[in-house]
């Protein structure tokens, strides 16, 4: 990884957030979208933006790859239904 030790540490600490999040079960509707707000600090739509992206991040898969493979499984299967 390029750059600084500090930069890549604290996007590293983003990447293990949002896939903590993403292991966890949720209870019911909302539970996940207030979690995401109040732990992360960001929308809902932009988290979902940045887990679409980690799924294709090798550091992602490096990390987490049980989490990581299943939510590409995921994606998968919906994009051959559309």
């Amino acid at each position: 990884m390029a750059g600084t030790g500090g930069g890549d540490e604290a996007e590293l600490d983003s990447v293990l957030a949002v896939l903590a999040v993403e292991r966890e079960s949720w209870p019911g509707p909302g539970a996940k979208e207030r979690a995401i707000r109040e732990r992360l600090g960001i929308s809902p739509t932009r988290y979902y933006q940045l887990l679409n992206a980690l799924l294709d991040d090798a550091r992602a898969l490096e990390r987490d790859p049980v989490t990581v493979n299943r939510l590409r499984r995921l994606r998968d299967a919906k994009r051959g239904r559309r």
